[in-house]
């Protein structure tokens, strides 16, 4: 699936101009309310406004019904620049005792474009792009209410935020509305609590979730699975420390560039450590603990490695986003004639993996990240080495027959990269994984290979992770599967319910087989009635519940119920054995 960049989308353009549609309504139904930021976002707009009342749910009828009467004047949209100092008087004039207008207006490059957009009495500062009258915005719906920090910020002030979204047909709309609907059955916050997968403590702290025993199982899984898979493509494992000094840190560059993003600095014995938040400097002291040969490349190292991140608490979100977690990393260290060949390995290792996590072809696409050189103080180095970088990257995927766009600005300052860009069940878009090729980290940390002539080589070096985080992964899983995780992932693969208390030796001879060809099996000998354990099964979402009683003891056998497909009937133990191994992946 390859898609054109939403900014320039034809929706997009929509959905800004729907921001500002009720930004409009709002400063005529509120009077005094000043303005924050209105953008489009992915599926939908927001726009944040500091109001003289707080807002209830109530108000959002009101505000769409005035929206409706605007968009039917047919305003026209008109664009207009003005000089910086012009500007700021424009602003004051139009926005009195507005600060927000005039911070972005402060934040604007000098030499940059100065543009407002102004349709009846309402007028914005902004960049746009916009449609061209009132009149294209008819299709839209306000959503919901939430806080937001000026700019982000927790310093700063909380704005009221309204979310809404907008469509080009009614039915576009009502398929959406619908799809939200559908994704509120699979959030994966509310099935995490009900099937007991995951929880969180406010006393052990926010954004620090705790897998539950099925939790645990399927996290297991996920581990097992990958170091498989890792291993058949020549990984070595390793385990590495969640703790470092400081100074290493500092070489690698993460303490001048995501200070931000890590926790204080701890000094212990007069030294300082961190919490690290990337697994990278870790494995580079690896390959520098020998000296390395071009025949060893290349040399793959791969560990679940759990870091630490500071996130915003109003950004944290269940398992999507934490502030501690742990990566499905590997660095693996490549000849600069390898760049071509070790791409190649990557995608094909993550194809695998999204096929064997049933993740559809239609629900993710690649975005090949590269840099605009004429950035000189974000993307530095030899120029040659990005150029190599960059055409390396491209032939492999054209080699490979895959499709991907190409986005000018995206690069990290270290390196062109490969972003897998995946789809949640609600249609919204995240870079789930990265191949992330790296031109700095051998020249900060000075590493070589010895080549076949006898000297010293810089190597290159890959960062990836098909999986990402196990949390993340975890709950966009939830998502996908609706709860219903497929038999070779789900923590519980059949519950044995016996009728009555005389079947319960019975059934717990029907768990000891199952477990002993491997199977994970509970009994539930409640005294509850038959039905309400099948109940609870199913709710539970499990793939088979397994019920005995008087036929089934005298047979040796079990009516099977299946998930998604209800009564199979009574069916011996090896041939219920033999079905469900049918459904376990081969590869």
């Amino acid at each position: 699936m390859l898609k054109q960049p939403y900014s320039e989308q034809p929706v997009f353009r929509l959905r800004h101009s729907a921001a500002h549609l009720m930004a409009q309504a709002v400063t005529q139904l509120f009077p005094g309310t000043k303005l924050g930021i209105g953008p489009p976002i992915e599926n939908g707009f927001y726009y944040d406004f500091d109001l003289p009342r707080p807002l209830t749910e109530d108000d959002l009828p009101k505000i769409e019904q005035r929206m409706h009467e605007l968009a039917d004047a047919t305003q026209p949209i008109e664009r207009f620049e003005l000089p910086r100092n012009e500007a700021r008087k424009y602003i004051e004039e139009h926005h009195p005792d507005d600060p927000y207008k005039l911070e972005l207006l402060a934040d604007i490059p000098e030499g940059d474009t100065i543009s407002f957009y102004k349709q009846g009495d309402f007028v914005d500062l902004c960049r746009g792009p916009h449609v061209e009258n009132t009149n294209a915005i008819q299709h839209f719906k306000l959503l919901s209410i939430a806080g937001a920090y000026w700019k982000g910020s927790e310093r700063n002030k909380m704005l009221t935020r309204i979310y809404g979204t907008a469509w080009f047909t009614q039915e576009e709309l009502d398929a959406y509305l619908k799809r939200v609907e559908d994704a509120k059955l699979r959030d994966h916050k509310r099935l995490g609590k009900e099937l007991g997968i995951f929880m969180v403590s406010p006393e052990v702290g926010s954004g620090l979730p705790m897998l539950l025993p099925k939790g645990a199982v399927i996290r297991k899984l996920l581990e097992e699975y990958i170091y498989g898979v890792e291993e058949r493509h020549g990984y070595w494992h390793v385990l590495t420390p969640a703790l470092a000094k400081a100074s290493l840190y500092r070489q690698s560059g993460h303490l001048a560039h995501y200070k931000q993003s890590m926790y204080p600095l701890m000094d212990l014995d007069g030294e300082e450590f961190v919490l690290r938040p990337m697994n990278c400097p870790h494995h580079y002291m690896i390959y520098k603990s020998e000296v390395r040969s071009y025949r060893e490349l290349p040399l793959r190292i791969g560990e679940p490695g759990t870091v630490y991140r500071y996130e915003r608490s109003g950004v944290l979100s269940g398992m999507m986003r934490v502030r501690c977690f742990t990566i499905n990393d590997a660095h693996c260290f490549v000849r600069p004639d390898q760049i071509g060949d070790e791409v190649k390995h990557h995608v094909l290792m993550l194809e695998e993996v999204y096929r064997r996590l049933q993740i559809p072809d239609d629900m993710y696409w690649y975005r090949l990240s590269l840099p605009d050189l004429n950035d000189k103080e974000k993307y530095h180095g030899d120029l040659e080495k990005w150029e190599m970088a960059e055409s390396e990257l491209r032939r492999a995927m054209d080699e490979m027959g895959r499709d991907y766009m190409a986005v000018t600005g995206e690069a990290a300052f270290y390196g062109p990269k490969i972003d897998v860009e995946l789809q949640d069940a609600l249609g919204r878009e995240e870079t789930a994984s990265t191949i992330q090729l790296d031109l700095l980290a051998p020249e900060t940390f000075d590493m070589h290979y010895i080549g076949e002539d006898g000297k010293e080589h810089r190597p290159v070096v890959f960062h990836r992770a098909p999986i990402g985080s196990f949390e993340r992964m975890m709950a966009y899983l939830i998502e996908l599967y609706a709860g219903a995780f497929p038999l070779w992932l789900a923590p519980v693969q059949a519950v044995v319910v016996p009728i009555a208390d005389r079947h319960t030796e019975y059934g717990a001879s029907v768990r000891d087989r199952l477990a002993a060809e491997g199977f994970r099996v509970t009994l539930d000998d409640r005294r509850e009635t038959v039905g309400h354990k099948i109940r609870d099964s199913e709710k539970q979402k499990n793939p088979y519940t397994l019920v005995c009683g008087d036929k089934e003891v005298a047979s040796g056998a079990v009516s099977v119920r299946a998930r998604g497909q209800g009564d199979l009937g009574p069916m011996s133990l090896d041939d219920l054995i033999t079905r469900m191994r049918s459904e376990l992946p081969t590869e």
